[in-house]
């Protein structure tokens, strides 16, 4: 499996991804599926000199996950902190797809001088927990029935990751 800078052509891959999860799950809050052009714009905001980064997992050229970090808030004074988000394709379990892109993320997170990673993952998610856990994050919050997806209300567990140790 090889770890390397998302690019533009992997866009279509990245929706296929993502829009599953729209569809079929509350991990994601989006409720409508991404078209291609919405997501070649919100690529854009990934240049190689910016705090923000995002990879793909990819094994005999097809995308298995991909992770990005963006400002955790436009507030200036935030600038030390990022929130992150990690995708793994659906038949990508329990591969290591998710343990090789949080390291990769991270460890360019540290590169840039950032204090603080954030991820909110809804709740239940064991899965995600665990692998968060295992890279240093703790649960610091909760947001009780703070979406409403699919007829159900559900919860997000806030998770932070001190990147100075």
């Amino acid at each position: 499996m090889l770890i390397r800078r998302m690019e533009l052509r992997d866009c279509d891959a990245i929706n296929t991804i993502y829009n599953y999860y729209i569809t079929h799950t509350a991990i994601t809050f989006d409720l409508c599926p991404w078209q291609l052009a919405e997501r070649e714009q919100w690529f854009a905001q990934f240049d190689p000199s910016s705090c923000n980064q995002a990879w793909v997992a990819e094994q005999d050229q097809q995308i298995l996950g991909f992770a990005y970090n963006t400002p955790f808030n436009p507030k200036q004074a935030f600038h030390i902190a990022s929130e992150i988000t990690i995708y793994a394709a659906p038949d990508a379990g329990g591969r290591g797809v998710g343990s090789a892109l949080m390291q990769t993320l991270l460890d360019g997170m540290r590169d840039k001088a950032l204090r603080r990673a954030y991820s909110l993952v809804t709740l239940p998610n064991p899965a995600s927990l665990a692998l968060h856990r295992r890279f240093g994050f703790q649960q610091v919050g909760q947001l009780n029935d703070v979406g409403e997806k699919f007829g159900q209300y559900h919860s997000v567990a806030m998770l932070e990751c001190d990147l100075t140790v």
